[in-house]
């Protein structure tokens, strides 16, 4: 179990403390939603979460069949429902990992990235694109 404190700043601000590190992590609303965007917003952070969470999951993978992601990058875009409810209606995911990589190490990898807890705990309406580049 993890606690996270969040207090509310004003002006459409939060301050989220992690328990555990007491590392801060601050949001604003976009400006699309009479915020400044001056931070990330509350469903950036969800977009984040999910990218993080399929690289950290694929990390764990690659380390334990001795493999080298140094170098990977991602890219997560994020586009918001045109009609109410307000809602993240679909995150991009695309992949570029350098080097090579043998089939079933590729396999593996998107596999693991796929079964991310963020990504399995995402609402199924959700649109959720993945698109791996293996740069060799």
């Amino acid at each position: 179990m993890v606690t996270i404190r969040i207090d509310y700043k004003g002006k459409l601000r939060c301050e989220a403390v992690h328990g555990p590190s007491g590392r801060r992590v601050e949001t604003d609303a976009p400006v699309d939603n009479h915020g400044r965007g001056e931070s990330f917003s509350p469903t950036d952070l969800a977009t984040t979460a999910l990218g993080s969470c399929m690289a950290t999951i694929m990390g764990i993978v690659a380390r334990q069949r001795g493999l080298d992601l140094g170098g990977m990058r991602m890219q997560v875009v994020k586009e918001m429902s045109a009609t109410p409810p307000r809602r993240i209606a679909r995150i991009t995911t695309e992949f570029h990992i350098p080097g090579e990589f043998p089939e079933a190490d590729r396999k593996a990898l998107e596999q693991a990235a796929l079964t991310c807890p963020v990504y399995q705990s995402l609402h199924p309406e959700l649109e959720k694109p993945v698109t791996f580049h293996w740069d060799a």
